[in-house]
């Protein structure tokens, strides 16, 4: 098994936890608008993330770190053998369980899972199958989220394939006591020293983006509120599922332009390898500046 990709922040080791590259139809589903003219105008975006005919790429994965001294996995991906509408995640068999071991986080061994958000590519590996019955991933750890996005999904009106997603990957947590519901403040809450959680709402009401900081140096994860690197180029473009677009558009314009011309490193959640980057300022807008990741 190959050493998953990792970048070095202070004295923090984040690592890249693979789960499946997202077939090509991905980012015209997801984004609409950024459509092979709006991305062949872009050429930072070749060859990484995006191919010569302007079509996205775009991974599904999760980061793992040790932070204050516990074992943090972020956001745990769309899970194996799940039932779900969309064919691309539908009864997955990858290896990452096998990932996260090569990193050396067996799944014994992770203290925080902190998911980003509640969908269904965010949380599936929250639980895995054992004689039957849907169970926790992660026996040891507590499982945080935002208690603003918790009770927004309380009170929703769901389509069965959400509430399948909620049955085999958050209700089983929740059942086995695991569930922390945070409240986050407008800036931001420190969960352990070096890792805090920043508000960044609008593809749900309660997303957050993790905050890395050692050193003097720095690391955000991304979640959803941005999805792809031309939404760097092009903020207005949003993502098809976004709760409330207009707020996660100002979501996105106010972290990008905190983070242009900045050392801290953007680390997407679905951003295809290199994966990491930091944010510099381009025509008028911002392009990602890629940082490989360090030699195995």
């Amino acid at each position: 098994m190959t050493t998953p990709a990792s970048w070095t922040v202070g004295d923090l080791t984040v690592h890249r936890i693979d789960e499946t590259p997202l077939p090509p139809a991905t980012g015209a589903w997801l984004l609409p608008d950024a459509t092979p003219e709006v991305v062949g105008g872009q050429d930072w975006l070749r060859p990484h993330f995006a191919d010569n005919d302007g079509v996205l790429r775009a991974d599904s994965h999760s980061f793992a770190v040790t932070a204050g001294g516990l074992r943090v996995l972020v956001d745990t991906g769309i899970g194996n053998g799940k039932e779900r509408a969309n064919p691309a995640w539908h009864d997955l068999d990858t290896d990452y369980l096998e990932h996260l071991g090569a990193a050396g986080f067996p799944p014994d061994s992770v203290d925080l899972v902190i998911l980003t958000h509640l969908h269904a590519d965010h949380v599936g590996w929250n639980t895995q199958e054992v004689n039957g019955a849907w169970v926790p991933t992660f026996p040891n750890a507590r499982y945080l989220t935002s208690r603003t996005e918790r009770e927004f999904w309380a009170g929703y009106a769901m389509d069965e394939p959400r509430r399948q997603m909620f049955r085999d990957s958050v209700i089983p947590v929740e059942e086995a006591g695991l569930l922390d519901l945070l409240d986050i403040p407008a800036d931001g809450l420190e969960v352990v020293p070096g890792l805090r959680l920043i508000p960044t709402p609008g593809h749900t009401p309660g997303h957050v983006a993790v905050e890395l900081t050692s050193r003097g140096r720095t690391a955000l994860i991304t979640g959803d509120c941005v999805h792809h690197p031309v939404q760097l180029a092009h903020p207005g473009i949003g993502a098809c599922v976004d709760i409330d677009p207009g707020r996660s558009q100002s979501t996105r314009r106010e972290l990008l332009g905190a983070l242009a011309g900045t050392d801290t490193l953007l680390l997407g959640t679905h951003f295809a390898p290199p994966t990491a980057g930091r944010v510099v300022a381009h025509e008028g807008a911002y392009r990602l500046a890629p940082v490989p990741a360090e030699p195995r």
